[in-house]
């Protein structure tokens, strides 16, 4: 018998926790990659790819028989373009800003969700939702240091080094609020496994377009720089893996709140492998805005 959301197991839990410092690690060792020659197209194609490979590997092992309605067929695609341009978009963001900061400004998409649900299919926010979005973009405001008090430049000059990187993480939290709402409504019914091997697949096809693009793809040019591609890429997938294979036996489906405390992973390992840190004002901003998203997770509906 599969335990309850709000009673998970201490293995769950330590399951979810584990699951979360994959991915913020995964973020981490991208920033090596990009500092030592690899750009973000060449990270999105070899993440997703393999990715996408092991999932399939695990559905065919598994026996799993795939069937697609015509409404499916429609919007998988969509769905997979959405996290494609998702993917380019983080790393890019991951590529201009400290790794915990890009992720945080990413973490506004349960706002993004609010929105489109409300453009796309006239759903209205919850009173939640509303109670926390100005909480989440407050504690981002200080996070980011968007007056540049912290950082002694002003706001002109604290935009002109962060608006970039944050313009990007906005855009990943932007389309990947729509990726969720779409899959909610028009794909919750596909196998999780199924739905996550044709979205990577898709997202590694507009990582490869986008390579041929600027003409080919740009390798490490240095072994830290491998290194950092690899990881990133086992990373990315065993955290999948894990996450369609051992959580639904721990009695946890689907995505859980706690996974959230990425931001705080990333923001211990980019100070302790990249040296990158920020003011405590910073620090505080940022548990404002991982705490607010996970109370939002964790409501009970």
């Amino acid at each position: 018998m599969t335990a309850p959301a709000r009673a998970l197991s201490g293995a769950a839990f330590a399951t979810l926790l584990l699951i979360a410092l994959m991915m913020g690690a995964n973020h981490v060792a991208a920033r090596i990659a990009f500092n030592h020659g690899a750009d973000v197209a060449t990270a999105v194609v070899f993440r997703s790819t393999v990715t996408a490979l092991v999932i399939v590997a695990l559905l065919a092992a598994q026996g799993v028989r795939v069937r697609f309605s015509a409404r499916h067929k429609r919007f998988l695609p969509v769905i997979g373009l959405l996290i494609g341009v998702q993917s380019l978009c983080l790393y890019s963001a991951v590529a201009r800003l400290p790794v915990a900061l890009a992720l945080l400004a990413f973490n506004t998409y349960p706002i993004w969700t609010a929105i489109w649900s409300a453009l796309v299919y006239r759903h209205k926010p919850e009173k939640a939702m509303l109670l926390a979005m100005p909480v989440i973009l407050f504690g981002l405001a200080l996070a980011l240091d968007v007056l540049g008090a912290t950082s002694g430049l002003g706001a002109a000059g604290q935009w002109s080094r962060i608006g970039a990187g944050v313009a990007f993480a906005l855009a990943a939290a932007g389309t990947f609020g729509l990726a969720l709402v779409l899959t909610q409504h028009e794909a919750g019914d596909v196998d999780g496994r199924v739905r996550t091997a044709t979205t990577m697949g898709m997202a590694a096809l507009v990582a490869l377009a986008t390579v041929s693009v600027q003409g080919g793809f740009h390798l490490p040019d240095a072994a830290a720089g491998w290194g950092g591609l690899a990881a990133l890429t086992f990373l990315y997938g065993t955290a999948f893996t894990i996450m369609f294979t051992v959580l639904p036996r721990l009695g946890v489906v689907g995505n859980s709140a706690i996974m959230n405390v990425e931001p705080v992973f990333a923001l211990v390992l980019g100070w302790g492998v990249l040296g990158q840190s920020i003011a405590p004002v910073q620090v505080a901003g940022a548990l404002v805005v991982v705490g607010a998203v996970m109370v939002l997770g964790m409501r009970k509906r």
